[in-house]
């Protein structure tokens, strides 16, 4: 079993909060974490999971349920299943507020469990649960390996390859047939999969809505809806682009990942390293890997954009701390990187104190003062660091 990062920043919450919401895509490990964690609480846990007929029939009378059970921590599982639970929820903690009181487990962002947020006000406290990183791998498996299979745990610890992309294809299956129009998305399975494969390919690309839309035959606020729904379900990132009085003319439009590495070689059709190599995005799918392996290791203080400008003054990524300090990260698919004048001038504009520049493998080197080219896992041990 590998252990998640924040688990011992949870247990902390629950010594505080009467309720817990961990939210994140299917198949990623919340109902493991969530049980892992009531095993440590002072109390019994109960677990409930809201998609089995027989745990649902328990809250036929969930005021009698929860009356009955107050005593002891309730983990709700696919909570989005019932949103008609949470007035009910907050008259129960206003009634007993004691630390751990539910747990709640959700496939979909606070965004779309709106009356979670509604209703639960003063009350929870949200955490998202990513898909495996490398930082919580030890040494296990590779970057490589993880690039390929992704981090949802059962494509990752998959026996082979073979049985890791059967996985992958199963659950991109269900996500299209049946969670994705339970949440709430107005397209047929078919569309969905074009939806889905279209992203893919637009990997690390600026998000041009109208291409999209004429491509799929709807209007762009339809494509807009679509993209943000995407994103509200975990399965794609919006990285925005920076935003400051620099004085310069800077491109506006987001750029698009899949967010899973591994979702994103099955949807394009990469079985193996050598299939990656061949890929004309190769790049993209790299730059992609990376950015979501710094997401999920650094703190959500840290802002996370893009910098381009019109005059090709560019940055991959730029960290920004809450003290407004900034750090660059370029990304390079390739062992001997060359940097652009661009990367210079996007450097200088931004004042940044350090620049990584990210390449496969586990070498470091400098290239110039305050810039090094370094591996994924090198980088994440220096942000660790710098945070």
């Amino acid at each position: 079993m590998i252990i998640r990062q924040i688990e011992t920043e949870l247990k902390e919450i629950l010594t505080e909060f009467p309720v817990l919401a961990i939210v994140g895509p299917r198949q990623v490990g919340k109902t493991t974490l969530a049980k892992r964690l009531g095993d440590t609480l002072q109390k019994e846990a109960i677990y409930v999971d809201l998609e089995n007929p027989r745990d649902e029939n328990k809250l036929n009378d969930p005021v009698l349920f929860f009356e009955t059970n107050q005593d002891k921590c309730v983990i709700l599982d696919e909570i989005q299943r019932r949103p008609d639970l949470f007035p009910i929820l907050r008259s129960m903690i206003d009634q007993n507020r004691v630390p751990a009181r539910f747990v709640l487990l959700g496939s979909a962002s606070p965004y779309l469990i709106r009356e979670s947020s509604e209703t639960l006000a003063g009350r929870i406290f949200y955490q998202e649960l990513t898909p495996i990183h490398l930082a919580e791998l030890g040494g296990d498996k590779s970057s490589q390996q993880l690039l390929l299979r992704g981090g949802f745990p059962n494509s990752l610890l998959a026996g082979s390859d073979k049985m890791s992309a059967k996985w992958r294809e199963g659950f991109v299956k269900t996500y299209i047939e049946r969670d994705l129009p339970l949440l709430g998305l107005p397209l047929s399975p078919s569309e969905s999969r074009n939806l889905l494969r279209m992203m893919a390919h637009l990997q690390g690309q600026l998000v041009n809505y109208a291409t999209i839309a004429k491509s799929l035959g709807v209007s762009s606020p339809t494509v807009k809806k679509y993209i943000h729904f995407l994103e509200q379900a975990f399965l794609i990132d919006l990285l925005q682009p920076f935003s400051s009085n620099l004085g310069k003319r800077i491109v506006k439009s987001p750029k698009i990942y899949v967010r899973d590495s591994g979702l994103l070689t099955y949807l394009l059709g990469i079985n193996d390293f050598n299939d990656l190599l061949a890929y004309p995005n190769a790049g993209g799918v790299w730059e992609g890997f990376v950015i979501q392996q710094i997401r999920s290791a650094i703190p959500s203080t840290i802002d996370r954009v893009y910098y381009r400008t019109q005059h090709g003054a560019e940055i991959d990524l730029v960290l920004v701390y809450p003290n407004q300090k900034r750090i660059g990260v370029e990304i390079k698919f390739s062992s001997s990187p060359k940097l652009t004048k661009g990367n210079y001038e996007a450097m200088s504009d931004l004042n940044l104190t350090h620049l990584f520049v990210v390449i496969p493998g586990e070498e470091a080197y400098l290239l110039k003062e305050n810039v090094e080219a370094l591996g994924i896992a090198q980088l994440l041990n220096r942000l660790l660091v710098l945070s």
